[in-house]
């Protein structure tokens, strides 16, 4: 049979497309993030004299750290299919519970540390548990956490902050070795290992496997509960260490720390080209939403804009995402 008789064959790839499936399998990045992250900041530098600045780079990557690592594990879950909106409240809860065991028990630090991570580790159990095996819906069993956790907070000491952590304490906020601000050394070195662990192992691949089709993903053997109470146990641990570094910056565990900081983690991990809906996850195209937040935030306070107009900027690169993420993943499905 000829082509003539077969019709027109159809066009390949283009070479956008060809790069960025290879920047995809290479790098697991979306190019645009990339793109977009270099744009805002040409622009941030025309409009600001300061932003070109090492210690405002500084500024941004320790700015970005704690979101970062909310970020982080919101990929996990969002990846999955899943969705946790209790990630900013088990970040605050996680932050006064290791300042209580540090400050009014008196605990060592290594006891506090732990404890602070443990606190959220245990917060993400119990959205497992109840997603596992009562089979309640994410979206309502985490928003109940939300709830929960930022109340429990609040209880530990009747509203108020705990002020005054013990100087070892202190400085895995403050601390800066080699001139590098502790925190942001604590998000890198957590991005590398969680990139491994997503990117390079079979938990990273069931991870996404369930997020792609659980159905699917039960018939190949996976234990799709024990796999997602892992992952709930996973994110709120991960928000455990990011309330550890916000209670451990500003030297107080604040009950009211991490208001609506899930929904910039989300916003980031989505920027990033994580799949709302699961079955695609970058752990370093998280770290490029998160800058990419953090670029638009620094960017906007230099300019003096006011506090609800970027509130209004961040929700609208919500929106943009999803639509950019959405439309990309529509333009594929027709290739």
């Amino acid at each position: 049979m000829t082509q003539s008789d077969s019709g027109p064959a159809k066009p390949g790839p283009s070479l956008w497309a060809r790069v960025q499936s290879s920047a995809i399998e290479q790098l697991h990045i979306r190019l645009e993030s990339l793109i977009v992250l270099l744009v805002l900041g040409a622009i941030m530098s025309v409009l600001s004299p300061y932003f070109l600045s090492v210690s405002n780079f500084m500024n941004i990557f320790l700015a970005t750290a704690t979101i970062g690592v909310l970020a982080i594990a919101a990929t996990f879950i969002l990846g999955s299919g899943g969705l946790d909106l209790s990630l900013g409240s088990v970040m605050g809860f996680a932050g006064v519970v290791g300042a209580w065991v540090a400050v009014t028990a008196g605990l060592p630090t290594g006891i506090a540390v732990i404890a602070t991570i443990g606190a959220g580790a245990l917060a993400g159990f119990v959205n497992g548990i109840i997603i596992t095996r009562a089979f309640v819906p994410a979206f309502i069993v985490t928003l109940g956490m939300l709830g929960i956790a930022r109340g429990l907070a609040l209880v530990i000491n009747n509203g108020a902050a705990i002020y005054g952590l013990p100087p070892a304490m202190v400085y895995l906020g403050q601390g800066r070795p080699m001139g590098i601000p502790m925190p942001v050394i604590i998000f890198i070195g957590t991005a590398i290992v969680m990139h491994i662990l997503l990117a390079y192992t079979r938990y990273g691949r069931h991870t996404l496997a369930i997020g792609d089709s659980e159905n699917a993903a039960r018939t190949a053997g996976i234990n799709v509960s024990r796999l997602r109470l892992s992952l709930y146990t996973l994110s709120g641990a991960l928000a455990g260490l990011a309330g550890l570094i916000f209670a451990t910056r500003v030297n107080a565990g604040d009950p009211t720390a991490g208001l609506t900081y899930e929904l910039t983690a989300i916003t980031a991990a989505i920027i990033g080209g994580t799949n709302l809906f699961g079955g695609r996850a970058s752990i370093l195209g998280t770290m490029i939403g998160a800058l990419i937040m953090g670029v638009l935030q620094n960017g906007l306070n230099l300019l003096a804009v006011q506090s609800y107009y970027q509130q209004m900027a961040i929700g609208a690169v919500l929106i943009l995402a999803v639509f950019i993420d959405q439309w990309q993943v529509r333009k594929e499905s027709r290739v």
